[in-house]
């Protein structure tokens, strides 16, 4: 484990190289953000473009270089920065200041420098030597020059210090500057071969990684890489604060001016939010910054959620994930950043609206296992399920609350409707859950076998399945009217086809496969034999699944082994095969009542002819390899198949399975 000053130092590299990389979506925003202007000759034009189409290459360029290029990247960059302004302060000092009355000709209308003319280039002397060490620090260069250079720096103000002419000093001055920047110059261009292999390598490497790899996996080991959506959230949040400072000191200098009260009033402070939020959203690098900030939100409310009900399902945490790219999605869907301010404000509001329904979908999908894990191995524990509940409340609540609170302030139209139904959805899935939870408390509770349990947690499971496939069609008609009429984009029509084939075609699909299976599962159990009454008493066994004992009946398979009809049953809806041997689970109507028992070691029943049972189960055998062999897979859907299962833990005191549940129905089509 790497100690504390090793964790720190990492850290600090892993800020400084987020902090590095912001300046380049910075400008390159801004150069996306400037004004083009066409009409200034062939010349200017093309000039223009050059331009900009460099800054955004180079920009590029550094933001996906390595650390340790970027790194050295940034002391050649700040180098030369200590240069040129050193060289800048030379010239001004050698211009503008008066050393007899230490006068300052600013036009900035204050004063900083000292008042007498000791103390000023005694203080200027101070900074340009600072500066050249600096500079030639960065730099790496050798002693001897290194002396030089800074000796260079500081010629020009010794030309103060002997009070030369001005026009001299000022001669000195721009002397001094020229040698600085031949020599910065001359390095540069020695640096070239370096900045040669460097972008060699880099595309050698991603080249390399594209042939073996593919562009999915290149495209994410360059954004864990880059750290990209830290940057992104550094990039929208300085933005943010940048934009907030300027526009509250406007405002107080405007109200000052106007002879105002100069503490932000409630609708002020409104106005300035709102301008905050359009310019958070105007261009596509501030959606993706805003989406960023959104992902660390929904990150840590997931977190929250999950240590809050005891959950530990890895898959659970995604909700960082599935936020921005939703909200992203939306964005792009309506055209976000290209609206008006006005327009961009009340659309931004919808999405965000759209995405809170969406949150509360996946939270239900995050709080449904843990409910029915609870319920199903029948914990006790007030504490343990309290939260759970409570988060239930919670999701049943919200979605009324917000209905409400839009039909109470807007008029119905394709996006209030599409929010409403998503509500309604949503309150629909918890009445399913708790239904379901309710009844595996009630089966724990009584502490019976109550066979009819799997029926009734079937029925309730595929209500709510049936109304979640009708809102599904209901939301793509909308979704279909709303890009015929209102808004038609070629993202909303893609966003429509995944939402018909996850949210429809699926859906429907795995339902009815339910449904077959199910039917498939009780045909085969009723064609089993039954064992009953003395003949069940001469088995001395248990159920092989449930390992409880047979009270009232017991099914026998034509591999000789038996089970409870109910266990049987759930069995099969996974497999086809016998629990014990995996053989075939079949038999013959004629052979069925002819069929002799045995227990689950081999063990025949007194007062029967073995040779007949011999002869029943080749048949049944031969039978069987004459039928086509049913499908064998797991079913995917979110019915009672996975709370089955939950139930068999039950019988035998086992720990229940979880559902691997997972809501995708929040896509933005029916926005």
């Amino acid at each position: 484990m790497a100690s504390p000053h090793a964790r720190f130092g990492q850290q600090a590299l892993a800020v400084l190289d987020v902090a590095f990389r912001v300046p380049c979506i910075f400008i390159i925003d801004a150069i996306f953000n400037s004004y083009y202007d066409p009409g200034c000759g062939w010349a200017g034009a093309t000039g223009k473009l050059l331009l900009r189409f460099l800054g955004i290459l180079v920009s590029s360029v550094v933001l996906v270089l390595s650390q340790r290029a970027l790194f050295r990247f940034y002391m050649l960059f700040l180098a030369v920065l200590l240069g040129v302004v050193a060289i800048l302060i030379n010239y001004y000092a050698t211009s503008h200041i008066d050393f007899y009355s230490a006068y300052y000709k600013a036009a900035l209308g204050f004063r900083l420098l000292p008042r007498n003319g000791p103390t000023l280039w005694l203080a200027m002397a101070v900074v340009q030597l600072m500066f050249g060490i600096g500079y030639v620090f960065l730099l790496n260069v050798q002693s001897v020059f290194a002396a030089l250079v800074v000796l260079d720096i500081m010629i020009p103000i010794w030309g103060l210090i002997i009070e030369l002419p001005v026009d001299v000093r000022q001669l000195v001055a721009i002397a001094s500057g020229l040698v600085l920047a031949v020599n910065t110059a001359v390095y540069l261009t020695l640096k070239l071969k370096w900045f040669y292999y460097s972008c060699r390598y880099v595309f050698l490497l991603v080249r390399h990684m594209y042939r073996i790899y593919g562009v999915q996996l290149l495209v994410e080991d360059t954004w864990k890489r880059i750290r990209f959506p830290d940057v992104l959230r550094v990039f929208w949040l300085t933005r943010m604060t940048a934009q907030a400072i300027i526009l509250i000191y406007v405002v107080k200098v405007v109200r000052n001016e106007s002879g105002e009260q100069t503490y932000l009033t409630w609708d002020v402070f409104w106005d300035l939010l709102s301008n905050l939020i359009i310019s958070g959203c105007d261009s596509t690098l501030t959606v993706l910054g805003m989406s960023a900030v959104i992902s660390s939100i929904a990150h840590y409310l997931g977190l929250s959620i999950l240590a809050f009900i005891g959950s530990t399902e890895e898959e659970d945490k995604r909700l960082g994930f599935v936020a921005p790219v939703l909200f992203f999605i939306l964005a792009l869907q309506t055209g976000l950043s290209g609206l008006d301010p006005e327009e961009r404000l009340v659309r931004l509001s919808r999405n965000m609206c759209l995405l809170l329904t969406a949150i509360l979908h996946f939270i239900h999908g995050m709080t449904d296992p843990v409910l029915m894990s609870l319920s199903a191995s029948h914990v006790s524990s007030v504490r343990r399920h309290f939260p759970v509940l409570l988060v239930s409340l919670c999701l049943f609540v919200l979605p009324i609350v917000l209905s409400y609170a839009l039909w109470h302030h807007y008029a119905l139209n394709t996006w209030l409707f599409a929010v409403t139904a998503f509500c309604v959805e949503l309150c629909l899935k918890v009445i399913v859950s708790l239904t379901v939870y309710t009844l595996f408390m009630v089966d724990g509770y009584y502490n019976v076998l109550w066979e009819k349990l799997d029926d009734y947690v079937y029925y309730v499971r595929s209500t709510g399945n049936v109304i979640e496939f009708i809102f599904g069609v209901i939301m793509f008609g909308n979704g279909a009217y709303t890009m015929m009429f209102e808004s038609g984009s070629k993202i909303r029509a893609c966003m429509m086809c995944l939402h018909a084939y996850f949210n429809i075609y699926l859906q429907a699909k795995n339902g009815w496969k339910t449904f077959i299976n199910r039917r498939t599962a009780v045909k085969k159990i009723n064609s089993l034999p039954e064992v009953k009454g003395s003949q069940l008493r001469d088995i001395e066994d248990v159920c092989a699944i449930c390992y409880q004992e047979f009270a009232t009946s017991a099914r026998l398979t034509p591999c000789h082994h038996y089970f409870h009809a109910l266990c049987l049953r759930k069995w099969l809806y996974i497999q086809d095969t016998c629990p014990m041997c995996h053989q075939k689970v079949y038999i013959e109507e004629e052979a069925r009542d002819s069929a002799p028992f045995s227990n689950n070691n081999g063990y025949v029943a007194p007062n029967e002819n073995a040779g007949e049972f011999a002869e029943a189960a080749g048949a049944d055998a031969v039978a069987a390899a004459g039928e086509p062999e049913l499908e064998n897979e797991l079913l995917e859907d979110n019915d009672s198949i996975e709370y089955d299962e939950d139930e068999w833990g039950t019988q035998n005191g086992g720990t229940p399975m979880e559902e691997d549940y997972i809501n995708d129905d929040t896509d933005s089509s029916g926005e």
